[in-house]
Formats: structure tokens, sequence, C-alpha cells
């Protein structure tokens, strides 16, 4: 995301100064700057005309702007263009100051002389604000286009239905499509995301959540770049450290990843804490991993119920993924929908545990055998998803070594994940479009997804 900003100064020194520090800032676009109050006005007008998207994301107002006095133009910018975070830049930074500069609306206050460091914070800080303001607004579409888009959560019913796997999967898929993509491990207790793909790394998400403007540097130390382009942002290796990640750390730290990449996937675990209610409410799309099993989905149901109490998300809202599907299961994804009330994906994940066991357990998942049936059903769903353009079409041609998967859905909308984890299981709950009624089947030998299973006379009885 590049940062637009506009200094405007009165006293060319302080705007050759402000000028020269925003060159070196990285991710910064600085404008022209303006001469005085009325020029500032008259270029957000001309920009505002154009279109919303035009205006800069951040205003630099030094104390020296004129004819109108700095809180003032503040108070002038706020009522006009509320989608642009102003900054005051003074050499009084008391708190009276402070009081009034945020009482005329400036999203900060700044003091001379001017810090690298604070400057980057605060203008990053703005920036995001105004980011988030344009998308409430209905302007954000251009911004979601690149990077600063689409947050996925994925929980599991229970454990061990396949969660972390089908968020490592998603998250391989989008990257692969195009997409700088972060994959988050928001399981604080018990996240294994570092341990399916072969990472160590001694940063955590716990080592943000005290930090209250958090800098692109900072985040950068925070995260792992893994070989396989995805950006990893691990949980903490010592489980007492969950306490520190709270819904507000999550809130910031997930709004800043939206910033900076075109997707991010994140592991909610089978557990909701704070930090995973703030993820799923504010989440895109929201998946819910289940087997098809009593238990499991029992799971699904006392999950969304919760949800739905604590105000996060409704169950129409919530799209659950069938893993470890098989075609002559008493339980079916069609009687999953009628029994949760939540959406189904059209694409099944198949059980297919020998495909995994060896990826598992040497820790490579990322390196699934690109023609198995698992992998091709979770690369498939990030294509309902929206994630990977074509992904479904270009996965249903495949034919998996061990399920024979020829076809799945394809369009936008449901999402999923799957496939057998032996070491801990699954997330869930999506927006998506929802799940379209069963049209195809798997088709082979051992073909074990698809839409076009049917209810059975079932165990309805049992739920």
């Amino acid at each position: 995301m590049v940062i637009r900003v506009i200094p405007a100064a009165s006293d060319a020194d302080s705007v050759r100064a402000v000028a020269s520090m925003l060159g070196q800032l990285p991710g910064i676009e600085p404008a022209q700057p303006a001469g005085n109050s009325t020029a500032l006005l008259d270029l957000l007008n001309h920009l505002a005309e154009q279109s919303v998207a035009e205006l800069p994301e951040v205003v630099l107002v030094h104390e020296s702007i004129s004819p109108l006095p700095a809180l003032e133009l503040i108070r002038e910018l706020a009522l006009r263009f509320p989608a642009v975070g102003t900054v005051l830049i003074t050499s009084d930074p008391s708190p009276a100051v402070f009081s009034a500069a945020m009482d005329a609306g400036a999203r900060g206050v700044l003091a001379q002389p001017l810090g690298y460091e604070d400057l980057t914070n605060r203008v990053q800080s703005v920036a995001q604000w105004a980011a988030g303001v344009r998308r409430h607004l209905g302007y954000g579409e251009d911004l979601l286009s690149g990077p600063g888009g689409t947050v996925v959560t994925v929980s599991g019913a229970k454990g061990g239905v396949g969660t972390t796997l089908t968020a490592v999967q998603l998250a391989l898929a989008a990257q692969a499509g195009g997409s700088s993509t972060a994959l988050v491990d928001l399981d604080l207790q018990a996240g294994d995301v570092g341990s399916f793909v072969d990472v160590q790394f001694r940063r955590s998400i716990a080592d943000l959540a005290g930090i209250s403007d958090i800098s692109p540097r900072v985040l950068q130390d925070a995260v792992f770049p893994h070989v396989s382009g995805v950006t990893l942002l691990l949980a903490p290796a010592e489980g007492e450290r969950a306490e520190e990640v709270n819904e507000a750390a999550a809130r910031q730290i997930i709004g800043l990843l939206r910033a900076r990449y075109g997707t991010v996937v994140i592991d909610c675990g089978s557990q909701l804490t704070g930090a995973g209610a703030a993820a799923i409410e504010t989440a895109d799309t929201a998946l819910l991993v289940t087997t098809p099993d009593v238990v499991a989905v029992r799971g699904v149901k006392r999950a969304v119920r919760l949800w739905e109490r604590l105000q996060i998300r409704k169950a129409e809202d919530t799209l659950t993924v069938v893993n470890r599907h098989t075609r002559g299961s008493e339980i079916q994804p069609n009687l999953v929908q009628r029994l949760t009330g939540t959406r189904v994906a059209r694409t099944h994940v198949p059980a297919n545990y020998k495909e995994l066991q060896g990826y598992v357990d040497s820790a490579r998942v990322h390196e699934l055998d690109s023609r198995g049936a698992v992998r091709q059903a979770l690369w498939a769903l990030a294509g309902e998803l929206g994630l990977v353009a074509g992904a479904a079409n270009a996965a249903g041609k495949e034919r998996g070594s061990g399920g024979g998967l020829v076809r799945y859905g394809g369009d936008r909308g449901a999402g999923g994940r799957g496939a057998l984890s032996p070491r801990r299981g699954g997330r869930g709950a999506t927006r998506g479009t929802g799940p379209a009624p069963n049209t195809g089947a798997a088709s082979g030998p051992g073909a074990a997804s698809g839409p076009g299973a049917q209810d059975g006379p079932g165990p309805a009885g049992k739920y």
C-alpha cells in the first residue's frame, strides 16, 4: 500500500524539512507541499471532485500554516474530508495542545524536531485509519485490489479436523495465484503452523501485542518469510504468553496485515479466545472445518451458537467445510447444512490420509503433491473463495493419484479447509456467497469428494 502524504506549512524551511524526511520513508508518496491553507483546501477539493480514492491518506499540518490557523484548518479538513487523516506538527507538544488538536479532529500530533521513527509510526497509523474509513464508506474497492485486501479465518469444529492444514494450503494457493499472502497462527496456546512447514522462529505475534503503534520495521522483525513466499506470523512457543494477545492487539495486528498484504489467512484453532473472536468478526470470510461425524457436527452447532450469542457472526454468514468426506458417509454435506444452519462449501475434501502422512511427519505440508486429491480439493476451495482466479477449475481438471477428483465448484463464495491432520485440527466459518446445491460428483475410483452427495435417511435424531 502506497501512502500519499501532503505536507502543509507556510514556513519554507519547515516545508523543506518535512518533505525531505518524507522522501526517506518506505512506502510513502509525498505530494507537492501546500504553502498555505487556501492552496491546500483548493487542492483537496479538486481531488475529491475526481474521486475519494484520489485524496491523500494523510495531511501533515504545520503550526505555521496561514491564513487559517492550524487548529481551524484541521477542523475544516475533518468536516469536509472525513476520509483524510490529519496530523499536527508543533513545537509545543504539551497536553493542552494535544487535547486541542484531538478536539479539532486531528489523528495525531508530532513534535519538532521530527524523528524518523515517530514520523514513520504516525503516518502509517493514520494511513491505516484512513483506509478503514474509506472501506466503511464504500470507497475502498481500489484498496482491496492490491495489498490490503482479504482476511480469511479458519476455525475448527473441534481439534483434529484439519484446520491448520487447510489454512496452510489456502495461503499457499493464494500466494501461487499472485497475491502477497500472510499466514497468521492465532491458535495461541497450541499453534502448529511452524511445525507443519518446518519453521522454528523466535519471534511471534505476542511480540507485537504490547506495541501501541507498530511500525513497518517492527512488523518486519516479527514475521518470517517462508521459502514458499508466504509470510508467517507464528503463535508464541510459550503457551502462557497467549494472554498477551488480547482483542485490541489482534484488531491492530490484523488491520496492519490487511493494509500490507493482498490475502491474510488466520488459523484460529478450535478454542475461541478474545483475539480469535476479533479475527472472526472482522474477517471477510470465516470458515468452520468439520468432519462428517456426530461429534464434529455437534461442535459446529456449538461454535455457531456461541458466535451468535457473542454477536461475532451469524450462522448464515459462516461457511462450513466438510473434510474427510466419502460417498459412503452416513452424514453428507446437505445434512450438515440442514442441522447447523450454516452454508456448506461446494468443494468437499476427500479422506486420503496416506497422501498426507509422509508430508505431515516430515513437516513438509507445503510440498504436497499437486496431483493428490486432498491438495487439489484444498486449492479448489481457494478458488471458491476467490483467493485464486480459476483455481477451482484448474484443480478440477487434474486427476489425483489416490482420489480421482475430477470437478469442484469454482464460484467465489464458499471456502474450505480440509485434510486430516494428526496433530491438530480445524478452523472454520466464512462469509462467502455460500454453498450452492451440490452438483456433479467426483469420479474415478476412490473418489471421495464431490458435490453431489445426498442426504441419506440419516441420523438426524442423533443431533
